[in-house]
C-alpha cells in the first residue's frame, strides 16, 4: 500500500527543514519506506476534506490504505512501530525511546516552538521583551537538564531511535541562535542527526517543495 503524507505547498519556514512533515520524511527515509506527498494551501487545510483527516486543520497527515492518522509524533511512532529502524527490539530500551519522544514533544518543543511564534507575531506589543526573555530562561532550563542527562553519548539513549529523531528535530528550531550554542554537546548532538543520510534525503525533499513554489 503507498503511503501518503500532505506537507505546505509553500511551506513559512523558506525550506529550512522547520516544518512538522520534515519529522516524518525523516522517519520514512530511515526506515527505507517510499512515500508519497500531496502538498495542500492554507486554504485547502480548512477544507472538509482535510479536516476529515486533520481536524485541527494542520499538516502533516499520514494516509496508508483505511488507515489516516494525524500529528507527527504519533506517526513517527507508527511508522517505527511497523518498520525496524526507530525502535529497539528490546522492551525496556523501546519503552524508553518512546519516552524520549514524548519528552521531546511535551517538555522540550513548548517553549521554543512559542519562542518562535513571539519573534514573529508580537515584536510590536510592549510585552514582548519580558515575555522573550521568560521563554528563553524556560528554554535554557530544559536544555540545561538535556544537556546533563546526554552528556558525551551521541544518543540519548544507545543507539540511535524515534527519540532521537524528534529530539533533534525539535533542536533544530534553535539552530543558529545564541541559545543552542551556549551547550556545545547538543549544538553537536543536532549536527550528527543533521549527517544522516536519512535527513538529507529528507531536507533535499522538502527543500525542493519550497525551491519549485518559489519559482512560480
Amino acid at each position: 500500500m503507498t503511503i501518503t503524507i500532505t506537507a505546505f505547498e509553500r511551506s513559512p519556514d523558506r525550506g529550512r527543514g522547520l516544518a512538522r512533515d520534515m519529522r516524518v520524511r525523516w522517519a520514512l527515509e530511515e526506515v527505507g519506506q517510499p512515500y508519497d506527498v500531496r502538498l495542500v494551501s492554507f486554504k485547502t487545510m480548512r477544507e472538509p476534506a482535510h479536516l476529515a483527516l486533520q481536524p485541527f486543520g494542520q499538516i502533516p497527515t499520514y494516509e496508508e490504505g483505511d488507515l489516516a492518522l494525524f500529528e507527527s509524533g504519533a506517526i513517527v511512532f507508527h511508522i517505527g512501530e511497523r518498520h525496524a529502524g526507530l525502535l529497539p527490539d528490546d522492551a525496556n530500551a523501546r519503552a524508553r525511546a518512546l519516552t524520549w519522544m514524548f519528552a521531546a514533544l511535551n517538555t522540550v518543543e513548548p517553549p521554543i516552538f512559542d519562542r518562535a511564534l513571539v519573534m514573529i507575531l508580537e515584536r510590536d506589543k510592549p510585552w514582548y521583551d519580558h515575555r522573550l526573555s521568560a521563554l528563553e530562561d524556560s528554554i535554557r532550563k530544559r536544555l540545561t537538564d538535556l544537556s546533563r542527562r546526554l552528556g558525551d553519548a551521541d544518543w540519548l539513549d544507545g543507539a540511535f531511535s524515534a527519540g532521537d529523531l524528534l529530539m533533534v528535530s525539535v533542536l533544530l528550531r534553535l539552530k543558529g541562535s545564541a541559545i543552542l550554542e551556549e551547550y556545545p554537546n547538543l549544538s553537536a548532538y543536532v549536527a550528527r542527526g543533521e549527517a544522516r543520510p536519512a535527513y538529507k534525503r529528507a531536507f533535499a525533499a522538502q527543500l525542493a517543495v519550497f525551491t519549485a513554489a518559489s519559482a512560480d
